[in-house]
């Protein structure tokens, strides 16, 4: 099979069966995004809905946060993976956003990943999901899902990944296609036991037809 017509039979099934496609996380504005996938960084999205609630009502806006020590926001992250860290990564954060960009999240990749926890994924996420961006956020499941199916050929990086993706899927596309690559790692082509037998994209995976 061609990769076009793999690309335009996956495309296509998503498009007619998973017409609504969006992110899990729980969030009212870009900063409380921004918070939310700094946070999701190895650890699962039910995990980090469960932790914001409280997160965001004490730390409603960057000024609040930029004010405050990593060792206080700690006690509000403390179940999720790499608590440390990302405490660290959230009160400078939010002192760069007052500091350099007038404390409005920026919809520039490059420029988003100036900002402390925020990784090319994370830059992609938040210019997608916020502002629309034709960025395709490259995480465990696009990776695997995509070389599964695939839509890459065994690329060896998320960039490479990322770039293939975007190579092929029509750009006003782009930001969804990442939500149902994302959906459907998580829900149907899983890490461990596939569940090829509920799977509607039998017909053009590689790992299947093998």
């Amino acid at each position: 099979m061609r990769k076009e017509e793999r690309y335009k039979g996956v495309i296509g099934w998503f498009t007619e069966n998973v017409p609504i496609a969006e992110t899990e996380l729980h969030y009212k504005d870009p900063f409380q995004l921004l918070i939310a996938v700094i946070l999701s960084a190895q650890c699962t999205d039910k995990r980090i809905n469960i932790v914001t609630p409280s997160l965001f009502e004490a730390f409603p806006t960057a000024e609040v946060l930029a004010a405050s020590t990593p060792e206080v926001v700690y006690e509000y992250v403390k179940s999720v993976s790499y608590p440390n860290n990302k405490s660290k990564h959230l009160v400078r954060m939010a002192q760069m956003l007052i500091n350099d960009f007038n404390g409005i999240v920026p919809s520039d990749i490059n420029e988003l990943q100036k900002l402390p926890g925020v990784g090319r994924k994370t830059a992609n996420v938040i210019a997608s999901v916020v502002y629309d961006r034709p960025a395709m956020a490259v995480d465990t499941h696009v990776f695997r899902v995509s070389n599964r199916i695939g839509l890459t050929n065994n690329s060896k990086t998320p960039l490479e990944t990322e770039k293939e993706l975007v190579k092929h899927i029509p750009e006003e596309l782009i930001a969804k296609a990442h939500h149902w690559l994302i959906l459907h790692g998580r829900y149907t082509c899983t890490a461990r036991s596939p569940k090829c037998d509920m799977c509607g994209l039998k017909p053009w995976c590689n790992y299947f037809l093998k």
